[in-house]
């Protein structure tokens, strides 16, 4: 198991993979490296491809990811609304009602907003696409600057 840090609009970034591929995304306050992960040098630019393809997001140039992941964590309703975000089009949003929904659990609003917050790969899954169904930005693990960043970036209009 890997790591590696970088900065890319403003956001500390640390990721983690293993040799399948990334496992974890964390920003600013929780870029803590785990323990037992060992940091790359050099050829964490190489790292799947992730640092070239997030800063081509960052600059507007990406809409699609094509990094191997590697999700070990998550329950089986986790997962399920994880797949579900990484279905959410460049430059739209949905509602967390809605990705209930598309869950097959349109009441579990709320646990498909918990699930949202435990994504452990935003940006590459995008769980920052979720807002409320007034187009308030609702929550965002990471803070909600990097959300409100993210969402420039997609040219995403909301409700402060």
């Amino acid at each position: 198991m890997f790591y590696t840090k970088f900065d890319l609009a403003g956001i500390n970034l640390t990721v983690t993979a293993t040799s399948k591929g990334i496992e974890s995304i964390l920003m600013n306050d929780q870029s803590d490296a785990p323990d037992g992960y060992k940091k790359l040098g050099k050829q964490a630019k190489e790292f799947f491809g992730v640092y070239d393809q997030l800063k081509e997001y960052f600059s507007g140039q990406r809409r699609k990811f094509d990094i191997p992941l590697d999700i070990t964590v998550g329950t089986k309703f986790q997962k399920g609304v994880w797949q579900q975000l990484k279905k959410i089009p460049y430059g739209k949003t949905i509602s967390y009602k809605d990705l209930a929904g598309k869950t097959g659990n349109p009441n579990a609003f709320r646990a498909a907003g918990s699930a949202n917050g435990k994504n452990p790969i935003p940006i590459i899954i995008p769980c920052h696409r979720v807002i409320n169904h007034n187009r308030g930005l609702g929550g965002f693990a990471c803070g909600l600057d990097v959300k409100r960043k993210l969402l420039r970036i997609e040219h995403i209009t909301w409700k402060e």
